[in-house]
């Protein structure tokens, strides 16, 4: 019996042995390789901004306000020939270009009427009693010219004149010769003598241009009548 138990324990112990689980080994770690340290590296965001530039055309239609025009090519014209007036004193004379009548002829007796259209509409009636005198002939050395104003306003009367010289063309400037006298029937007249001519316009053939002027009471001028040219011929002699 004893040797039952015995047996019985030994396979006990056998079994025991067979059973039990066998040690577990600890599995070694593999320990990880020494990483040197490395430089701190700091990121750094660039934000790029782009900037739209948006161009706006602008389209800009001229529309012309005149067709063009052709220019002609010029065309060289002579010079002109010219004319020396000596300066003198200005005349106190109407800007309209003189009117151009006819002298009439000279009468056997009795006064020249002039055209009342030279009147300007300031005077009428106007009249000479030749139609040339002279610086030195006897015979025709003055002339008389009459005039009566228009207007009642014109209380004075004077006469300016010029001479054109029929040689060359040359014409002067204008010159006062005086206050006409008045008469009792309100005309005005005055005896101009061909040495009253200025001596630095004296031409041996030349035109005696004239013109009234009509003043007023405080010498303002009212009016003028039309400039009378190439009408009187003046001449040293006798013409």
């Amino acid at each position: 019996m004893k040797r039952i138990v015995i047996i019985f324990l030994a396979l006990t112990f056998v079994l025991a042995a067979c059973g039990a689980p066998a040690p577990t080994a600890t599995p070694s770690v593999e320990q990880p390789t020494a990483v040197p340290p490395q430089p701190t590296q700091t990121a750094v965001v660039v934000v790029e901004t782009v900037v739209e530039k948006v161009v706006e055309t602008v389209m800009v239609t001229v529309i012309p306000t005149q067709a063009p025009t052709e220019v002609p090519s010029v065309t060289p014209l002579p010079p002109p020939t010219l004319t020396a007036v000596p300066p003198t004193q200005a005349a106190p004379e109407a800007t309209q270009p003189p009117a151009q009548v006819a002298a009439p002829a000279n009468p056997a007796s009795g006064p020249i009427p002039v055209d009342d259209a030279l009147g300007a509409g300031w005077f009428v009636n106007m009249t000479r009693d030749r139609n040339d005198f002279a610086l030195r002939c006897q015979l025709s050395k003055e002339i008389t010219l009459n005039v009566k104003p228009a207007d009642p306003n014109i209380t004075q009367v004077q006469l300016y004149y010029r001479i054109e010289d029929r040689a060359t063309g040359a014409v002067f400037d204008w010159q006062n010769a005086g206050k006409l006298l008045q008469d009792a029937n309100g005309n005005f007249g005055i005896i101009f003598s061909g040495d009253s001519v200025n001596a630095n316009f004296r031409k041996p053939n030349a035109w005696f241009d004239y013109q009234f002027v009509g003043l007023s009471k405080t010498g303002g001028i009212v009016g003028r009548s039309e400039k009378i040219v190439q009408q009187v011929s003046y001449t040293f002699d006798c013409p």
